[in-house]
């Protein structure tokens, strides 16, 4: 069987299984399994497969075809243009939580928290964009804490990374001039409505507070306060429905310069402030 011929047939069966892309999924599954560059997939496209990598195609085929993320299946995510090594132990890193980093990098920082951390795709690549600024990433779980870490040696800014497991900003030591955080925000009675890429894959309590969506926020924001310099600056990724609550927790907090800025799509997507 040919490349080619391989490549038809599973985006035949990744169409049926009713994958939003079933083209992409298959050029980079097949990448991977011929360990090759995704954009050399075309080059290869006449020549036989080889039997081990063929067998390797289809399992993954088989496996995304029954919804497992292709990050998952390939190890990784490209975010604000790094690898970052993902699994089911972590949140998918998201175009939309660039909009979060860029608002973040607008202006200069020294010390960085973020709350939730996850894969580390935040801090890592804040810190891998900020030279000689210094941060800590928390998290509940901690198999997350260990792959933020793997990705800061990835990113090769583990010296100035710190990850630890708390629940938001317990045993957090010390001020910061900048807190982010992309917390689960989902509503519980959303998740039933959700793709089953996100819903049977991804950790639950990265995607929702068990609530209506918005505890997070309320123990960010009580807390928030304590751990930053005067001036220093919050910013939190929300769902697309929840900016005026989030932005008025921020006002309730007593944060000025309080604004709500718009993903890509002109959605409500970060809301930030600064302490008085």
């Amino acid at each position: 069987m040919t490349a080619a011929e391989a490549l038809s047939r599973a985006i035949a069966t990744l169409r049926a299984a009713g994958t939003p892309d079933p083209a992409r999924d298959a050029r980079r599954l097949l990448a991977h399994a011929a360990r090759i560059d995704a954009a050399r997939v075309t080059l290869i496209a006449p020549d036989e497969l080889d039997e081990a990598v063929r067998l390797r195609f289809e399992e993954m085929v088989g496996h995304r075809a029954r919804h497992v993320p292709v990050s998952h299946l390939v190890g990784e995510r490209e975010f604000y243009g790094r690898r970052f090594k993902v699994s089911a132990n972590v949140l998918d890193p998201r175009p939309e939580t660039e909009i979060l980093v860029a608002a973040a990098l607008a202006l200069p920082f020294e010390q960085v928290l973020d709350l939730g951390t996850g894969s580390g795709c935040i801090l890592v690549t804040l810190l891998a964009e900020m030279a000689g600024a210094r941060g800590i990433g928390t998290d509940l779980s901690e198999a997350a804490c260990l792959e933020a870490a793997a990705n800061a040696v990835l990113n090769g800014v583990q010296a100035r990374a710190h990850f630890q497991r708390a629940d938001w900003f317990d045993g957090v030591e010390g001020q910061f001039d900048l807190i982010v955080s992309n917390p689960p925000y989902i509503a519980l009675e959303e998740m039933a409505g959700l793709a089953p890429d996100v819903r049977d894959h991804e950790p639950h309590e990265a995607l929702t507070d068990g609530g209506d969506g918005l505890g997070a926020y309320r123990a960010i924001t009580a807390g928030a306060g304590r751990h930053l310099v005067p001036g220093g600056r919050l910013l939190v990724e929300i769902g697309p429905s929840q900016g005026a609550a989030v932005a008025g927790m921020f006002d309730a907090a007593r944060f000025a310069g309080i604004r709500i800025l718009p993903d890509l799509d002109g959605r409500d997507r970060v809301v930030l402030g600064t302490r008085r």
